[in-house]
């Protein structure tokens, strides 16, 4: 549970730390600002809450690598996209949006640090024990907060062990390792289409074998 735990706390306190000014900027996911972003993980907190309180009476049929699926690229015509921008803007005032993430964000916290990680949950219609669906969520909290962090330099960085456990996942979801050259942040941004590659970047990229970079949901 550490990994998720260290990730998911660390996030939040980077949102806690944000101005009322910083909402109205750019985040690193494409379309959205970083309202939007910050209503998306209130979204993802309450996703936590109900997963971890569904129990499920079969075997797991995902683990933390297969819970993740490659998906068409965003066009922004998503319904529950726009929902989310919808509700982000209804906030209006930065200062409710962060009471509610933090709200229901450190009950998603304490959730998960009272889960028994060898628990089957449901999700999605899909049965995976907790462990695997909190160290799956390590992806998620490291890439928002990668995208919290693409237009404020001041925000601190996720923590390291966060990085290299997603980077980990992601080289699992595409089948292939990145190029060694590649650090942890490079390797999730560039995986992810989340920052476009330089030439040289670009050729390792096409030294691995796999359709890179992806979208994954």
């Amino acid at each position: 549970m550490n990994p998720f735990s260290r990730s998911w706390n660390a996030l939040l306190s980077a949102v806690a730390e944000l101005s009322d000014e910083d909402f109205g900027r750019p985040s690193g996911c494409a379309g959205w600002l970083v309202r939007d972003l910050v209503c998306h993980l209130v979204i993802d907190a309450q996703d936590v809450l109900i997963t971890l309180a569904t129990p499920a009476d079969t075997a797991p049929t995902r683990d933390a690598v297969s819970y993740w699926q490659i998906v068409p690229e965003p066009t922004g015509e998503d319904p529950l996209d726009a929902l989310t921008v919808r509700l982000a803007a209804a906030y209006q005032d930065p200062r409710l949006l962060l009471f509610h993430l933090d709200d229901v964000g450190s009950a998603a916290g304490r959730a998960a640090g009272l889960a028994d990680p060898a628990a089957p949950v449901s999700t999605q219609d899909q049965v995976l024990t907790a462990g695997d669906y909190l160290t799956a969520y390590v992806l998620e909290c490291t890439l928002h907060h990668l995208d919290l962090q693409a237009q404020l330099p001041k925000v601190p960085p996720p923590p390291a062990e966060g990085l290299g456990r997603s980077r980990e996942l992601l080289e699992a979801i595409a089948g292939a390792p990145f190029p060694a050259a590649f650090s942890d942040r490079d390797a999730l941004l560039l995986g992810t289409g989340r920052r476009t590659p330089d030439p040289e970047q670009a050729a390792g990229l096409r030294t691995m074998g796999a359709q890179v970079p992806f979208s994954i949901g």
